[in-house]
């Protein structure tokens, strides 16, 4: 299908440059990679009939290219953070205004209780303006109690489940199924048996532990770390400043942006949360590029990376000084690819067979976690 519809495009671009006079091939005739994708998409939901379809916006939102719907039933705007700040500034209150570029008249935009004060005001004026209504969710007294157990881990999930839970009921209200049977039950359901791959995941193989997720924000990171910390502490044989006698891996790269900023705050998030200051026994830097033998997937590179810094580890051997700087006792290496960072883990898990459990988190570039779950599911394919 995917095949089918961006030939679709494709070539509608291709005949409308003719149309015009212009060389199909040239520059401008066609919508940059994301912009393409979106349009692809727009035209295979009206092409399938598609019912409802749930748009996240690329980067932003007020000059986003899928920010082209003017009567969505329901907007919601989640946590917000410092990112992307060459488009949409350095401030939580600048970061603001583009993501309330979603709001549209009438409809209701949901976001979080816990925004800090400078993005609701901006949030509030915006809505204003716009004549939308802006409200406020706190977490879901069920999912606040434990009544419902989320099927993802981590607590800040509970806010993003309490929004989903808000713009489900909505939508449901917009469409007139409000008085559906059992909604409550299958809301529950949903819930807890919600799966993401590669966010605040744990997996596990014989000898090692396996937890996953992305952090290539100052925000996302510091998530990330106090995840990881939640992991560590809740089983039986931790204590605080414990002698290391469990080999703890940390698996980490972030190519596109302040890879050392985002390195330090995981340390002092879990040096805080572990009361230790060793973290970690080992770290291992690595590029996102996934096999030693045959390179990478396409789709798990991003575009805007560096070629020649990625080909001379420029990023990983800076991480992997500043690691070194931060906790002159932990274990650190840099490699090539994600491969063979998951075979160092694993040769030490393979040397310690009669020790305890080796735990690994693997974290910072979402393109990191998609590698990483690639090289592990192709080993259990073999």
């Amino acid at each position: 299908m995917f095949a089918k519809y961006f030939y679709e495009v494709w070539d509608r671009l291709e005949e409308a440059a003719r149309a015009a006079g212009e060389d199909p091939q040239a520059p401008g005739t066609k919508p940059a990679y994301f912009r393409f994708l979106t349009l692809m998409a727009f035209h295979t939901y009206m092409t399938e009939k598609v019912d409802t379809a749930i748009i996240e916006c690329g980067i932003g939102g007020a000059y986003d290219s899928t920010n082209v719907i003017e009567t969505p039933l329901v907007t919601c705007i989640t946590s917000l953070g410092i990112d992307h700040v060459g488009m949409l500034g350095s401030t939580i209150g600048e970061i603001a205004w583009h993501k309330a570029g979603i709001m549209k008249p009438g409809a209701k935009c949901f976001t979080p209780s816990s925004q800090v004060p400078e993005a609701k005001s901006v949030l509030e004026q915006v809505a204003r303006l716009r004549t939308s209504v802006l409200e406020y969710i706190d977490i879901d007294p069920a999912i606040a109690s434990n009544e419902t157990i989320l099927g993802l881990q981590a607590d800040f999930q509970k806010t993003n489940a309490s929004l989903a839970v808000a713009v489900a009921e909505e939508w449901l209200e917009k469409r007139g199924y409000a008085a559906v049977a059992d909604f409550e039950e299958r809301i529950r359901r949903g819930l807890e048996t919600v799966r993401w791959p590669g966010r605040c995941e744990t997996r596990r193989e014989p000898g090692i532990r396996w937890c996953i997720d992305g952090g290539h924000t100052m925000e996302s990171i510091e998530l990330a770390g106090k995840w990881f910390a939640s992991q560590l502490i809740v089983t039986p044989d931790f204590a605080p400043q414990q002698s290391h006698s469990q080999a703890r891996f940390l698996i980490f790269n972030q190519q596109t942006r302040d890879a050392a900023a985002l390195a330090k705050a995981l340390y002092n998030t879990l040096s805080i949360a572990l009361q230790d200051p060793h973290p970690f026994t080992h770290a291992i830097f690595c590029t996102n590029t996934t096999f030693k033998e045959t390179g990478f997937r396409p789709d798990l590179v991003s575009v805007n990376t560096n070629a020649s810094d990625v080909d001379a580890l420029k990023v990983q051997n800076h991480l992997a000084e500043t690691w070194r700087q931060i906790d002159p006792a932990a274990h650190v290496e840099v490699v090539r690819t994600i491969e063979e960072a998951v075979t160092l883990v694993r040769e030490h898990a393979s040397d310690e067979a009669d020790r305890s459990e080796v735990t690994a988190l693997v974290t910072g570039s979402l393109h990191l976690v998609g590698g990483f779950l690639e090289v592990l599911e192709s080993a259990t394919s073999r």
